[in-house]
């Protein structure tokens, strides 16, 4: 079973993990800064119909994967579910985790508060259930959504010697434009509370918001600990001996 690392204050002073916070933040940002203005750009000119959310749904795809292998320093996590899934999985420390949760918020509200002044206070749009759609099944599908992006953040980022080598950003791009065209009418998909919080905080409006971080997380890290303790064997290997000619 993988073991949670808690890590320690210091890891806030090192030079790697400042580097991973500044390419962390800077992907954040831009893929936020995308992805809102993408929805923007729908409400503008198609009036929330199927040819917005494909907009919508291509957009995040291609910010997502492009982010992910620009943000290789920091892991390009872009989402506090992907760090909890990877927390998770033991591969980022609790404290750590912490400090990209905080960085991932300030970029998404910086790029949101961007945003609404390049477009001259054009209405930001929010993430919240459509009409019928309950608290429970907000969370569902919110789980069931992130669920498979971080599963598909595992098998093919994680561990590419089970997935396609290189392919990773780019298959991660897929599932989210997949998962926005298939739940986008529902919940909303977003995946992601980052990419919730900032237009919720530029707009003021709270409605559902809960909605898109339980879901998510529950989502992450359920993906996170599944795939880490049930499909990722960890062999011992013998440290080579000089009588093996190492």
């Amino acid at each position: 079973m993988a073991k949670i690392a808690l890590g320690t204050r210091r890891e806030a002073t090192q030079p790697d993990c400042i580097q991973a916070l500044v390419v962390e933040f800077i992907t954040t940002f831009l893929f936020v800064f995308a992805g809102v203005a993408s929805a923007m750009t729908a409400d503008k000119l198609a009036g929330g119909s199927l040819v917005g959310l494909f907009a919508v749904a291509i957009a995040h795809a291609l910010v997502v994967a492009v982010m992910i292998s620009a943000g290789h320093i920091s892991g390009g996590h872009l989402n506090p579910a992907v760090t909890l899934g990877l927390l998770a999985g033991g591969h980022i420390t609790v404290f750590r985790s912490i400090l990209y949760w905080i960085d991932q918020l300030l970029a998404s509200a910086a790029a949101c508060f961007l945003l609404q002044y390049l477009t001259g206070g054009l209405s930001t749009p929010v993430h919240t259930l459509a009409s019928g759609v309950g608290y429970l099944q907000g969370v569902i599908w919110e789980v069931v959504l992130t669920f498979s992006l971080l599963f598909t953040v595992y098998a093919t980022i994680v561990e590419p010697k089970k997935g396609a080598n290189g392919l990773g950003p780019i298959l991660t791009g897929f599932v989210v434009g997949a998962n926005i065209l298939a739940g986008g009418a529902f919940s909303g998909a977003s995946m992601n509370p980052a990419r919730s919080f900032g237009p919720a905080l530029v707009s003021w409006d709270w409605t559902d918001h809960w909605v898109y971080w339980v879901g998510p997380l529950i989502g992450g890290g359920l993906a996170g600990f599944i795939y880490e303790n049930f499909f990722i064997i960890r062999s011992h290997v013998p440290i080579p001996t000089e009588e093996e000619g190492y």
